[in-house]
């Protein structure tokens, strides 16, 4: 297949960048780079089958030649960047959506949208299945993303219903791993970063908040499987162990040997942070076959590895 991947140079971007040309497809990746790197794809520079479009999704996108699929990847997605940049985050899940949409409309190419599983917002349904509808605040702060997300799952299924474009939706749960930014603000780098600096790690409010972490390896699978099957409606893609940030921070100071210990702190999260999160994959293990395989431990293991060189 020639593929189109659009937010290429991000961190999950990159990842599918990888996959795709190791099974063997050509790949055209566009990135405008406001939160990507040119360091996560220039592993790819130089080779026949991977071509680099730096363009700014939002506006026209012109593709010369047949393309088979589009995964819709670009948008900022960590609180800091879509804080920092809320106007951009609502106009790549709108605009960025509606003109990707339209390039596998003209094409006659497969379509994925990379949803998230922030559009469920601070969850009363535990955990998130599919068929759940979300307890969301429209115009919280955190109302730029989800509200983006939940925007850009309308117009795909419009296009399925009204176009007949053959979609997919992929609602991503937390996802760690290599390649992610240390500044990103999430926890796992925020973690990470503070330990191998041995430092303190900071943990707000109590610490209960629970999250449900999926490396990146397993989610890339997930995607890929989605992407070849013949399944339209919402899939969840993470890992549904779910654990603390107590339990996290334990883990990483533990794993990296950090005499800093934890401390804790007036909870400063975003107001509408969720207090839950954790995956229903009834429908990845039924439809795609697909469960996670990577323990958390493993999965740490090898993001403080690509972290050390990075702090």
């Amino acid at each position: 297949m020639r593929v189109l991947i659009t937010g290429a140079a991000g961190f999950l971007g990159s990842h599918l960048c990888d996959r795709f040309l190791a099974e063997g497809h050509s790949v055209i990746g566009m990135d405008n780079l406001l939160t990507g790197k040119v360091d996560n794809i220039v592993h790819l520079a130089g080779r026949d089958d991977f071509q680099f479009v730096k363009h700014d999704v939002t506006n026209y996108i012109y593709i010369d030649g047949p393309v088979d699929a589009v995964l819709h990847f670009a948008s900022p997605a960590s609180p800091i960047d879509y804080l920092t940049y809320p106007i951009q985050t609502l106009k790549v899940g709108s605009l960025g959506t509606h003109n990707a949409l339209g390039v596998a409309k003209a094409k006659g190419a497969r379509f994925l949208i990379a949803s998230t599983s922030e559009i469920y917002g601070d969850p009363l349904v535990h955990p998130q299945v599919e068929t759940y509808v979300g307890n969301v605040d429209t115009i919280g702060p955190r109302g730029v993303y989800d509200e983006a997300k939940r925007f850009a799952e309308a117009i795909t299924m419009a296009y399925h219903r009204a176009h007949g474009v053959d979609t997919r939706i992929v609602r991503i749960f937390n996802t760690y791993g290599p390649r992610m930014r240390l500044d990103d603000g999430r926890v796992v780098p925020n973690f990470i970063g503070q330990a191998l600096r041995g430092e303190p790690l900071t943990i707000y409010g109590d610490g209960l908040q629970t999250r449900s972490f999926c490396f990146v390896s397993d989610l890339i699978e997930g995607i890929y499987r989605l992407l070849m099957s013949d399944y339209n409606d919402p899939v969840n893609i993470g890992n549904p162990n779910e654990m603390n940030m107590r339990e996290l921070a334990t883990l990483v100071s533990e794993m990296t040997q950090n005499p800093g210990g934890l401390v804790y702190q007036e909870d400063s999260r975003i107001k509408g942070d969720p207090q839950t999160r954790q995956p229903d994959i009834t429908r990845a293990r039924t439809i795609l076959g697909w469960e996670p395989t990577v323990k958390l431990e493993d999965g740490l293991q090898r993001t403080i590895d690509y972290f050390r060189s990075h702090v």
